[in-house]
């Protein structure tokens, strides 16, 4: 609230001349210009950017199922974040929270921070990443290439706290891809649900039965469950959570506090903490996916597709194949899938033999799983 001078105090008494019919006046120095400026970029850089395309799999021993994926990967900077990234820096400039001079901090588990670096160099802003000191050392090397800071954490845990600390050190803004993703994107319309349902329409002649994806900051699955609401379309959502991730269990106990104490192993969906912006009344079903199937998944899926993914979307596309030997068989049965980013971000860990045994991951059971469900139908 605006404090209006006294007129009672000497200090604060209103200027001769100004009295009935003259209101005080407070003006700010608005950087309106750089801001609008600023904004048009970003809606160039927005409307020059084609829709991500789709590729489809369809499994020789289940012909009754085809998995659709829209691929993120193909995005600008690299990943399904290159869309966060664009939503929370509009809604900072149209708050006017970013202006000309402001440093940028985020915590991040990678793929967030390299998006939110490429569009700070492109406003000529500083950036800071705060990131798990485990982070794959591809990402690390993608921020630092897009002229970020990388600031590494031993506990994922404090990410948040230290980010929180370096922007208020620096006079900047925390971005806070946690709390805000679910409020800075337009869940009804020009998102990434209308998008991926549109074209999956387009393509099938029909809409998808299940969209499966994990959770991560929660701003995706969220948008995708309100969109689904919204328009009351017969599409029901399935979040995949890793092994060290709160969020299945602050599902099954209705517990927004409920924590991980170990570190997720999985880059970019395990988190800590239920995030703010997961709203778990929009999800339908929810699978505890162990890591060593996610990473196992990563490898079969890039096999199968011919190009490398991450492990958050093997550890979609594992529940995928899960949930559809759980259901009784149709006709034909759409599964919708995100490729989140590429697997090359992951070339030193998921895909380093060494790395899994030193991590304790065993792929071998759970690849052989999955190729006898897709050649036999067998799960």
């Amino acid at each position: 609230m605006t404090a209006f001078p006294d007129p009672d105090r000497p200090d604060l008494r209103l200027p001769a001349g100004s009295g009935t019919g003259h209101c005080p006046s407070l003006q700010r120095e608005a950087p309106r210009d750089w801001i609008a400026g600023a904004l048009a970029r970003l809606r160039a850089e927005a409307e020059a950017s084609a829709p991500t395309p789709l590729c489809f799999l369809s499994p020789k021993g289940r012909p009754d199922l085809r998995f659709a994926f829209k691929d993120e990967s193909r995005q600008p900077t690299g990943s399904l974040k290159h869309r966060l990234a664009r939503s929370l820096f509009v809604s900072g400039l149209c708050s006017g929270e970013i202006g000309p001079d402001t440093p940028l901090v985020e915590a991040s588990s990678g793929s967030t921070a390299i998006s939110e670096a490429w569009f700070a160099r492109m406003l000529g802003l500083r950036f800071i990443a705060v990131i798990p000191r485990g982070t794959s050392p591809a990402k690390i090397e993608a921020i630092r290439a897009y002229g970020g800071d990388c600031h590494l954490v031993a506990d994922p845990a404090t990410v948040y706290d230290e980010a929180r600390r370096l922007a208020q050190e620096t006079g900047g803004v925390y971005l806070d891809q946690f709390g805000n993703a679910a409020n800075v994107t337009d869940w009804r319309r020009d998102n990434i649900a209308q998008e991926f349902l549109a074209q999956l329409a387009a393509s099938l002649g029909r809409l998808p039965d299940w969209l499966v994806m994990g959770a991560g900051t929660g701003g995706t699955a969220t948008t995708m469950g309100r969109y689904i609401r919204y328009l009351d379309l017969p599409v029901r959502l399935c979040i995949a959570d890793v092994e060290f991730s709160a969020f299945f269990e602050g599902v099954r106990r209705d517990d927004p506090a409920a924590r991980c104490d170990r570190a997720s192993r999985i880059e970019g969906v395990g988190r800590p903490r239920m995030e703010p912006s997961f709203l778990p009344g929009v999800v339908d079903q929810m699978l505890k996916v162990p890591d060593d199937a996610s990473v196992a998944a990563m490898h079969v899926l890039s096999d199968r597709l011919g190009r490398p993914v991450g492990a958050s979307t093997g550890a979609a596309f594992y529940a995928a194949c899960d949930l559809a030997a759980r259901g009784r068989q149709e006709p034909l049965s759409v599964f919708g899938l995100l490729i989140c980013d590429s697997g090359t971000r992951y070339r030193d860990t998921y895909f380093s033999p060494d790395w899994l045994a030193r991590s304790g991951i065993e792929i071998a059971g759970p690849a052989k799983r999955l190729e006898r469900f897709l050649d036999s139908g067998t799960w």
